[in-house]
């Protein structure tokens, strides 16, 4: 069954990449009716190379995918893109949900879905990318610019996920302020979704693991018990 494609030509396209036919055609059908360019790949295999190649704007990613899963090619594709990637699975334990977004997924939809609730996650996503503003300064030898979406600490890259990055840029704009979970969720996640606390807790986790890799010793970012986090 091949799937069909928008032939449009505003903008770069949405990449859909699910071996189902069924699934990936209503997918592919819904983000087209709602004018989005839309690329569909089915092979694991496949997905990296076109992305070297090509400029989406946002890579809806099956986790289950012959050739290659969808963790691999999430973890190969962060090596060098920050696009956003919503992870697509019917796994449903929480762990497999945490390991999507530590390699630097933006979101995921568990199956079965609503293809509606896929478009109106994409539509958000994409405003949320669109008026990100990342602070810019330097606190404690850390630097956030948001001209290149990048941060150094001590003249040292950080190799940080996209919602990483927003994280620093919010604590190093507000250094010593003690921000809860909830606050740091409405700062990062635009489109008011719901996240646990865990997820939030996880993105704090790997932050504070990369930052420390340069300042040993200190503990940067701190945890304020019962409350929430704060760069110290």
């Amino acid at each position: 069954m091949t799937v069909p494609v928008s032939t449009a030509s505003n903008g770069s396209p949405v990449l859909v990449v699910e071996d189902e036919p069924k699934i990936a055609k209503l997918l592919v059908d819904y983000l087209i009716q709602a004018s989005y360019p839309t690329h569909h790949i089915g092979n694991g295999e496949e997905v990296v190379p076109w992305v070297r190649n090509h400029d989406p704007r946002l890579i809806l990613l099956d986790v289950m995918l012959p050739g290659m899963d969808g963790m691999s090619i999430c973890r190969e594709i962060r090596g060098f893109s920050d696009v956003p990637i919503v992870m697509v699975t019917a796994r449903v334990e929480e762990i497999d949900r945490l390991l999507g977004l530590e390699l630097g997924a933006d979101d995921y939809i568990c199956k079965p879905f609503s293809p509606r609730e896929v478009v109106a996650r994409v539509h958000a996503i994409m405003r949320r990318v669109a008026s990100q503003k990342l602070p810019h300064g330097e606190y404690l030898g850390i630097v956030v610019d948001q001209q290149t979406h990048r941060a150094h600490v001590n003249g040292h890259a950080l190799d940080l996920t996209p919602m990483e990055l927003r994280l620093l840029g919010v604590l190093l704009q507000n250094p010593g302020r003690v921000f809860s979970r909830n606050q740091l969720m409405d700062r990062v996640y635009k489109d008011s979704r719901t996240v646990s606390d865990r997820t939030m807790d996880s993105h704090i986790k790997n932050l504070r693991r990369k930052v420390r890799e340069f300042i040993p010793g200190e503990e940067v970012i701190r945890t304020v018990y019962g409350v929430g986090y704060k760069l110290e």
